[in-house]
């Protein structure tokens, strides 16, 4: 397993974020974000990090998972996969923030984690305070969604999100293990639902990995990076990426941006993966590959191949997507699927 490159002479407005995600590769910028109040606050003390976050906390009820000490804090399913080992309260942030403060230094603590809170949400104003403006418009182009993540001892195993994702480090220590989405079958993914927190992910305990039963995760590891973040660090990595997050101390907090470049108007790309397991995935060996060399055709080529020799007044969904197409498309689809 390899470090994940750090770039230099980059800060959070310098930075190219679309070049960036566009070369493929997780990044690390050392201390970008070390001005950032609640970084600093962080860095005096944990007291003094809550102390800011109740300043701007509205009162709302918020969800927090709670797993007991056996656990050690890795949130995943139960022994035999009828359930999670984990459960959700619901209280005040102010509530849990308490509860985390009581529990630190305590060798039998609770894990306890608040995931993606919207920042805007439960905590106005300070969003503005430590938001990210890169100077080549990739957020005023694709407006991000900005969640905060507070907890104390974690470990989510690795799985993926829909988004790309600029992960600050604002305090504690995080450990990011990171693959390529190539990577997918060396990770044995877990069950489609139900799921640990809404995404697909590793049956591998990797702090324990279980080489016997999951023989292709040597694989995973010869081709992942590791990503070891301090408060203030800066981490930035591409939609589809797997990654498994560890936050090592007993207070953390993680601020992150998710985005897309695609459209609004496209649709998930998971609904097609759960459809093709309906339509495709059951069809003998020789249809399959027939199909696989239609998706190449329509879908995985160059877009525009596919109507090049067509009139523009008869390529109907093969033209570029508009949200006309679009809603064009989702009404074909309906009818097929509901027939």
């Amino acid at each position: 397993m390899r470090c994940t490159q750090v770039l230099d002479g980059h800060t959070l407005d310098t930075l190219p974020l679309t070049a960036l995600i566009e070369a493929g590769r997780p990044a690390i910028l050392k201390g970008a974000a070390a001005h950032w109040p609640l970084v600093q606050a962080g860095l005096a003390s944990a007291d003094a990090a809550v102390d800011l976050l109740r300043r701007h906390d509205a009162g709302l009820p918020a969800v927090a998972y709670v797993g007991e000490p056996a656990i050690n804090g890795r949130f995943h399913y139960n022994s035999d996969l009828t359930g999670l080992n984990f459960r959700a309260e619901r209280g005040t942030l102010s509530d849990f923030l308490d509860r985390l403060l009581a529990l630190r230094d305590d060798p039998e603590a609770q894990s306890i984690y608040l995931g993606s809170t919207d920042l805007g949400t439960y905590l106005p104003g300070l969003r503005t305070l430590h938001d990210v403006t890169p100077a080549d418009g990739t957020f005023e182009r694709h407006a991000p969604i900005a969640s905060i993540w507070i907890g104390n001892r974690t470990i989510a195993e690795a799985h993926w999100d829909m988004s790309n994702n600029l992960a600050v480090c604002v305090a504690g220590r995080r450990r990011f293990t990171l693959f390529p989405p190539d990577q997918t079958g060396n990770l044995y993914p877990g069950p489609i639902e139900p799921t640990p927190a809404g995404q697909i992910v590793s049956m591998v305990d990797a702090s324990h990995p279980d080489l016997a039963r999951f023989p292709r995760f040597a694989q995973a590891l010869e081709a992942g990076e590791a990503a070891e973040l301090e408060p203030g660090d800066v981490l930035i990595y591409p939609a589809l990426w797997w990654h498994r997050v560890e936050a090592l101390d007993d207070f953390n907090i993680l601020i992150n941006f998710w985005w897309n470049a695609a459209p609004n108007f496209l649709d998930d790309p998971m609904t097609t993966l759960l459809h093709a397991l309906l339509s495709l995935r059951d069809r003998p060996v020789h249809e399959k590959e027939a199909w696989r060399s239609m998706f190449e055709h329509y879908i995985f080529g160059p877009a525009e191949n596919a109507a090049a020799h067509l009139p523009p007044a008869v390529r109907g969904p093969l033209a570029p997507l508009d949200p006309m197409i679009a809603r064009r498309l989702r009404a074909l689809i309906g009818n097929r699927i509901n027939r």
